[in-house]
């Protein structure tokens, strides 16, 4: 019968579709990449997504976020990318949590539960607990490095952590795996040296933070502010779904 998946059944078959809608993925950090993340796979069918940011929607998220809009300012993350998604796939069971994930708030999530792990986020201490859990519980995760600093969406590719090369972010996850004998892991990442922002405090949110009220994470405390674009991390985020689509899917398709 013909309904909003038929495009993609014509490429993966009935069988991988009735998986993918079996299957719940968590992802954590609903930002430039996240965001994209949780779109195409709300597009591509898949039947539950846990969403983790503690995070509200600020001006400055507008040039690369694809929940970001002016109407969308001072919301929850995570809880304009629950309407998209109910607007996209109404079937779509969504899970919001308006959560920071570090070490110290990993107990609200139980990783048994998840077909596929996201990480989306960029503290390296929570990057590492993600993957920790996941590898624990059996699920298989991809983690995105760095895509701040950056111009150039052609240079990302898959690689595991230990392949990677030229990417600060992926320098410290290779140390960090390695001390906890972490063997393996799929990663989103470019070679491209990342570039350094102009100083301008005039344009600045080090300097003129303008976060939502009540947003719990303030710029003037971060240690730096990245540039970016419209087109780098939502090519990231478009990377890592396809790569979890087809990894659920692969077995099922015809």
């Amino acid at each position: 019968m013909l309904n909003q998946f038929s495009r993609t059944q014509l490429l993966y078959g009935e069988e991988a579709m009735k998986h993918l809608a079996s299957c719940r993925v968590a992802v954590f950090g609903i930002g430039g990449v996240g965001g994209y993340v949780v779109e195409a796979l709300a597009r591509s069918g898949i039947g539950a997504l846990d969403l983790i940011d503690d995070d509200k929607v600020c001006l400055t998220n507008i040039n690369r976020q694809i929940i970001a809009t002016r109407k969308t300012v001072g919301s929850y993350k995570v809880d304009v990318a629950e309407e998209r998604v109910n607007d996209i796939s109404p079937d779509c069971k969504v899970r919001t949590y308006k959560t920071f994930y570090l070490p110290e708030t990993q107990d609200q999530f139980n990783f048994c539960e998840y077909d596929y792990v996201v990480d989306a986020i960029d503290t390296v201490t929570g990057k590492l607990a993600i993957v920790e859990n996941a590898k624990n519980a059996g699920v298989p995760v991809i983690c995105s490095m760095g895509a701040g600093n950056k111009i150039n969406p052609a240079s990302f590719e898959v690689a595991d952590i230990y392949e990677t090369s030229i990417c600060p972010l992926a320098k410290v996850m290779r140390r960090e795996c390695k001390k906890r004998g972490i063997d393996s892991l799929k990663v989103v990442y470019s070679k491209e040296p990342p570039m350094k922002p102009l100083e301008d405090m005039s344009i600045s949110c080090k300097q003129n933070c303008i976060c939502p009220p009540g947003a719990e994470r303030k710029c003037t405390e971060r240690r730096a502010i990245p540039g970016s674009t419209a087109f780098v991390p939502s090519v990231v985020g478009l990377i890592i779904a396809g790569e979890v689509v087809n990894d659920l899917s692969n077995d099922y398709r015809g």
